[in-house]
């Protein structure tokens, strides 16, 4: 198990890599005790005919730990075309290269995305890809481990090896099954949901977004607005975690509340101790004041008039989907969310589930069926459209 603590020899392992059709990528990382990822360890295997003489073998680890090294010749591979860099499951991975490098890997090729589409299931993890493709078993009992801390175990290094070792065949497979299947641009589409900048953006502005609210007051969204924003502001600029700033029911308890002293700030049932006093209270008093004096109010989402939302026709959409699912031999939850079913019942149309190859695959007969053009029914056990009578 060679373990790349050099720039060097990092360098001589790409220089392999760059003549290989495709490179296998892993990563292992921390994020418990920070925004944005640590990374403890990268994972590489390149297919055994591409092996070249003294590069280090055909897997390696690298250790960006290591003093002195530099992830230079790593990038430069992943701007390497000739070279498709392959993972499994990479959103989390890639954040980290964009955060750390601004860049990303080209081509790219992800496992996991490539699994749904050839009728995988939902989110399908790796071990299930390894027991179903490979025939192995993973031992999987170094998986939550601390990757930070040096030297690492043999069991480590087997466990993170493994997780780039089989992708090879699983990749190859996946190839395979696109190509017969002719959906090679279904998952290159995904692909550049994947390589999009934007994918991996969390604005101050827009946190409030993701908090859960029962609440529609637009002086209440307006304070949960400016908390929001200083906590994500403030977790990304100290890289802490947004809990250890102060979570969501804190954060709900305060726009309620409303403190405008510490005095009143030191009421909360909710809110840490570490959070009354200090730089964290002086922003949540700054938050609390900025929200009870803006003027643009949020004004929470309404339905659009003469289309309320209508739950049968959502669920006639569910039972569409699935059809469609089944008969595709693709994960529903690729071809559209539950929330976009909601949404096409209640009249909006700007949503993936209508563009690009879903649309072509399942929202084109969503909208007819929306449109009262054809209906569903039943033939020999199975969903079918039919015109509408």
């Amino acid at each position: 198990m060679t373990t790349i603590t050099r720039t060097e020899d990092l360098a001589r392992f790409v220089e392999a890599a760059k003549s290989a059709p495709y490179v296998t990528i892993d990563t292992e990382f921390l994020r418990e005790r920070t925004y944005w990822s640590k990374l403890c360890l990268i994972q590489l295997a390149i297919p055994p005919a591409s092996t070249a003489k003294d590069n280090g073998g055909e897997a390696v680890l690298v250790d960006p730990l290591a003093d002195g090294l530099s992830l230079e010749p790593l990038y430069d591979l992943f701007r390497h075309k000739q070279t498709v860099k392959v993972f499994h499951a990479a959103r989390q991975d890639l954040e980290i290269f964009h955060h750390d490098a601004g860049l990303f890997p080209d081509p790219l090729f992800d496992t996991q995305v490539a699994a749904m589409v050839c009728g995988f299931g939902e989110q399908v993890g790796y071990e299930t890809l390894v027991r179903k493709i490979v025939r192995a078993n993973l031992d999987k009992s170094s998986r939550f481990t601390d990757w930070s801390r040096r030297p690492l175990s043999d069991a480590q290094k087997s466990y993170a090896l493994a997780d780039v070792t089989h992708l090879r065949a699983i990749y190859e497979f996946l190839f395979a099954e696109l190509a017969r299947s002719g959906r090679e641009s279904w998952v290159k589409e995904e692909m550049a949901i994947l390589e999009d900048p934007e994918t991996y953006t969390t604005r101050p502005d827009e946190a409030w977004l993701k908090v859960r609210t029962r609440s529609n007051s637009p002086r209440f969204l307006a304070i949960l607005r400016e908390l929001a924003r200083f906590r994500e502001a403030y977790a990304q600029g100290k890289d802490v975690p947004r809990s250890r700033v102060f979570k969501d029911d804190a954060m709900i308890e305060l726009a309620s509340t409303k403190p405008e002293t510490e005095a009143e700030l030191n009421r909360s049932r909710l809110l840490p101790r570490e959070a009354r006093k200090g730089e964290i209270a002086q922003g949540i008093l700054s938050a609390v004041k900025a929200g009870l004096g803006a003027r643009d109010l949020p004004q929470p989402k309404r339905e659009e008039p003469g289309k309320p939302g209508n739950p049968a026709l959502s669920e006639l959409l569910r039972v569409l989907l699935k059809a469609k699912a089944d008969e595709l031999g693709v994960a529903s939850k690729l071809i559209a969310s539950a929330a976009d079913l909601d949404s096409l019942a209640t009249g909006e149309r700007d949503l993936p589930a209508l563009k690009g190859w879903r649309a072509e695959m399942f929202g084109q007969d969503a909208l007819r069926l929306v449109r009262g053009e054809i209906a569903l029914s039943a033939r020999d056990g199975a969903v079918c459209i039919v015109p509408a009578a």
